[in-house]
């Protein structure tokens, strides 16, 4: 009698396959995040990963389908993050510093997520542009939400402030992070405190001089 067709959730040597493709994406993230898409290839995430680069293929059907995974799971993992931080009743610059305080923690052992999310040599096209655009989407919703409140606190409503505001504040948020990756010896302790100088220079001094 021939054996049974292996199940579709079945990994290797014993592993399921759901915690199996969990491994291959954090040693693929990590290639990918430090190397960047054009220079990492398949054939290294899973010698690093302890399998074969056919089962790479198998489970991901392509380097594409690879960083799409990838992509996604740091997409959640940063957007879970800020969400969290939307849901905790903070607002306006508070909301802000705890939200740069979250990212900061969450990636403090893994900054390779933040230059995955930003890679200028990935696929700009097809599954990887959709899953891109899913969580920069959510991102973008966060904080517009956010920067809503604020400028209610000060009586603005109108549209393109918020807009304008938004824009900006997405542009600090990713200067911030840029100047941190680039500096490895900053903990995430430090810019918190570091971020927490800043907003006390910006908002508070200048309020006072006024």
């Amino acid at each position: 009698m021939s054996s049974p067709a292996p199940s579709s959730t079945a990994g290797t040597k014993g592993v399921p396959r759901a915690e199996r493709e969990r491994q291959i994406v954090e040693v693929a993230s990590v290639a990918f995040g430090t190397d960047g898409f054009a220079a990492t290839n398949v054939a290294s995430v899973a010698r690093t990963a302890g399998i074969s680069k056919p089962l790479v293929y198998q489970y991901f059907g392509s380097k594409e389908g690879l960083y799409a995974a990838c992509l996604d799971a740091a997409g959640e993992l940063l957007g879970d993050e800020i969400e969290r931080i939307a849901g905790s009743g903070a607002v306006g610059i508070e909301r802000g510093v705890r939200t740069l305080d979250g990212m900061f923690a969450v990636l403090e052992d893994r900054r390779h997520v933040w230059r995955l999310l930003h890679d200028a040599t990935a696929p700009s096209t097809g599954e990887v542009d959709r899953i891109r655009r899913s969580h920069t989407d959510r991102i973008e919703a966060l904080a517009h939400e956010g920067v809503s409140e604020l400028l209610a606190l000060a009586g603005l409503e109108d549209p393109m402030d918020v807009s304008a505001m938004t824009a900006t504040w997405l542009g600090i948020v990713d200067s911030l992070m840029d100047w941190w990756v680039a500096h490895p010896q900053e903990s995430a302790e430090q810019m918190v405190q570091r971020v927490g100088r800043l907003v006390v220079a910006l908002f508070v001094e200048a309020q006072g001089q006024r």
